[in-house]
């Protein structure tokens, strides 16, 4: 079951972010980067679309939709207004099972709702594969928070 996250949930799906991107061996180092960008805070959760994925009434996973009214430039590259998937995290021991894909949909139908025509989405490099497996269109590399390291940039058209 997939709902809207709960204010309350706020240091669970921190925990959630931590533990997914603990998953792929980072270099401790680069959590101190992404601590601000990896927090979920109370006021976060009221301020975008957050969903969590339950597994026996339990948060495994959430992802996050935000909407940026203004063109943002980050590290001299520009990310333009509009919708993106900010967030797509599944705990450590629920990977493979299908969760990230059920959420995907789950987005998907949620801005067919709302007459969505696309989303942006900035990736971690471990889970390019995956969101090419989903349809998005690989559209470059943006320069990452950690030095040295890109990220790719990927567009979804909703059908």
């Amino acid at each position: 079951m997939i709902r809207k996250a709960k204010t309350s949930e706020a240091e669970l799906l921190t925990d959630i972010s931590f533990a997914a991107k603990r998953y792929w061996n980072y270099p401790e180092s680069n959590f101190d980067i992404w601590r601000e960008e990896l927090t979920i805070t109370k006021k976060y959760i009221d301020d975008n679309a957050v969903f969590v994925y339950l597994q026996s009434d339990r948060p495994v996973a959430y992802y996050s939709i935000v909407q940026l009214e203004n063109d943002v430039i980050i590290n001299g590259i520009t990310i333009t207004a509009g919708l993106w998937l900010e967030h797509m995290f599944v705990l450590p021991e629920f990977i493979g099972r299908g969760i990230g894909r059920e959420m995907f949909k789950h987005m998907t139908d949620t801005l067919k709702q709302y007459d969505v025509r696309s989303i942006g989405i900035l990736a971690d490099p471990n889970a390019k594969g995956f969101y090419e497996t989903l349809g998005c269109r690989y559209l470059g590399e943006y320069p990452s928070s950690i030095e040295g390291r890109s990220t790719p940039y990927f567009e979804y058209v909703i059908t």
